[in-house]
C-alpha cells in the first residue's frame, strides 16, 4: 500500500501538473518555432502576445457572465476564446504590416528583427496593463473539479488523495485537438505544404510560385490562434497576471530550442521536457521516500534539489546547455 501511496503522490504532484503545464509551454512554443522557421527571427513577444489574447478572452468572458450566459459545467472561457483570437489575429496582422514588414522588405538581419520584436514586446505589454491593469484577475467557472482527493481516497482506501482539476483535462484535451488539427494542415493541405517548402527554401519556394504574403500572413494567423488558446489555459488554470506572462518566455524559448527551433514536433515535445523538468526539480520528495523506505531510514529534510524559487533557472540551464552541446535541438531545428 506504501508503495501506491507513493505513486499516487508522484501522480498528484507531478505528473498530472507537469502535463497540463507542458501542454501549456507546448503551444506557445510551437507557435515561437514557426515564426523562427518561416519568418527567420525569434519573437520575444511570444509571452505578452499569449496575455494579449488572454486578457480578451477574459474581457469576453466578463461580459458573457455579466448578461448571464455560461458554459455550464465547463468555463464560459471557452466561449470567449474565438472572439479573443479574432481581436488578436488582427493584432498581429496589423503590427506586421506596420513594424515587420518595413524590415523584411529592406532585408534587414534576423538580429535586427528581434531586436524589433523586444519592442513590439513592451508595447503589447503596454497594452494589456492599459486596458486590464497589471493585477491577478481570474475568470474561471462552472465545475472546478474532475476528481477530488476525498473521493479518490474513498474509491480506493488510500491514504494519498488524487486531485484532478478541470481545468487540467480541459488542457491535455484541448492542445490535443489543437495540435492535431495544426499538424494535419501542414502536412496535408497545400497551405501547410507551401509554409514547409517555404522555411526549408526561401528561393526555391519563390520559384515554385509560393506567395510570401500569403504564407506571412498564415504565420501569423496560426501564432495569434495558438498564443490565446495556449494563454487562456493557462489562465484558467492558475489565474491571469500580464507580468507572469512575460516571466514565461523563457520556459518557452527554452521548450523551442530544446525540441529543434523551426521544428514545431519538437516545439510540442520540448514544452513537456522543459514543464517536467521543471517541476521534477522542485518537487521536495520527502513524503515520497518516507513511503519506499524504510522507518529507520526515512529523512528528516524535504529533500529538494532546487527551491521553487529557482524554477525558471531549470529552464534557463537546460536552455544553455542545449545551444552549448546541441543547438540544432532534439529533432534538428535550425542552427541559432
Amino acid at each position: 500500500m506504501d508503495f501506491l501511496n507513493a505513486i499516487v503522490l508522484l501522480l498528484n504532484y507531478i505528473f498530472v501538473p507537469a502535463l497540463s503545464y507542458g501542454s501549456q509551454l507546448a503551444l506557445g512554443a510551437i507557435f515561437v518555432s514557426l515564426i523562427y522557421g518561416i519568418l527567420r527571427f525569434a519573437y520575444f513577444t511570444a509571452g505578452d502576445l499569449m496575455s494579449f489574447g488572454t486578457m480578451f478572452a477574459v474581457l469576453f468572458t466578463w461580459y458573457f457572465q455579466s448578461i448571464g450566459i455560461n458554459f455550464g459545467i465547463l468555463p464560459t472561457a471557452l466561449l470567449a476564446i474565438p472572439f479573443a483570437i479574432i481581436i488578436t489575429i488582427s493584432f498581429t496582422l496589423v503590427t506586421d504590416k506596420l513594424v515587420f514588414s518595413y524590415y523584411r522588405m529592406k532585408k534587414s538581419p534576423p538580429v535586427m528583427l528581434a531586436m524589433v520584436s523586444i519592442g513590439t514586446m513592451f508595447v503589447t505589454q503596454a497594452i494589456v496593463r492599459i486596458i486590464i491593469g497589471p493585477f491577478d484577475r481570474r475568470f474561471f467557472d462552472g465545475e472546478r473539479f474532475i476528481l477530488k482527493a476525498n473521493e479518490f481516497k474513498e474509491m480506493t482506501g488510500l491514504n494519498e488523495g488524487l486531485t484532478i482539476k478541470s481545468t487540467q483535462a480541459i488542457t491535455l484535451v484541448v492542445t490535443i485537438i489543437v495540435v492535431s488539427v495544426l499538424f494535419w494542415f501542414l502536412n496535408k493541405t497545400k497551405t501547410g505544404k507551401s509554409m514547409r517548402a517555404y522555411s526549408d527554401n526561401e528561393d526555391l519556394a519563390l520559384l515554385s510560385g509560393i506567395d510570401p504574403k500569403k504564407v506571412v500572413m498564415i504565420t501569423w494567423i496560426i501564432a495569434a490562434v495558438l498564443a490565446t488558446i495556449g494563454g487562456t489555459l493557462y489562465g484558467l488554470d492558475k489565474s491571469f497576471k500580464p507580468f507572469t506572462y512575460f516571466n514565461n518566455m523563457l520556459p518557452i524559448f527554452a521548450a523551442a530550442i530544446v525540441g529543434g527551433i523551426g521544428n514545431p514536433f519538437g516545439a510540442f515535445l520540448g514544452g513537456y521536457v522543459i514543464a517536467f523538468s521543471e517541476i521534477l526539480l522542485t518537487y521536495a520528495y520527502r513524503k515520497f521516500f518516507v513511503y519506499i523506505l524504510p522507518e529507520s531510514m526515512e529523512p528528516n529534510s524535504l529533500i529538494q534539489l532546487l527551491s521553487t524559487d529557482y524554477k525558471f533557472a531549470v529552464s534557463f540551464s537546460i536552455l544553455v546547455v542545449v545551444l552549448l552541446f546541441r543547438p540544432s535541438g532534439i529533432f534538428k531545428g535550425k542552427v541559432l
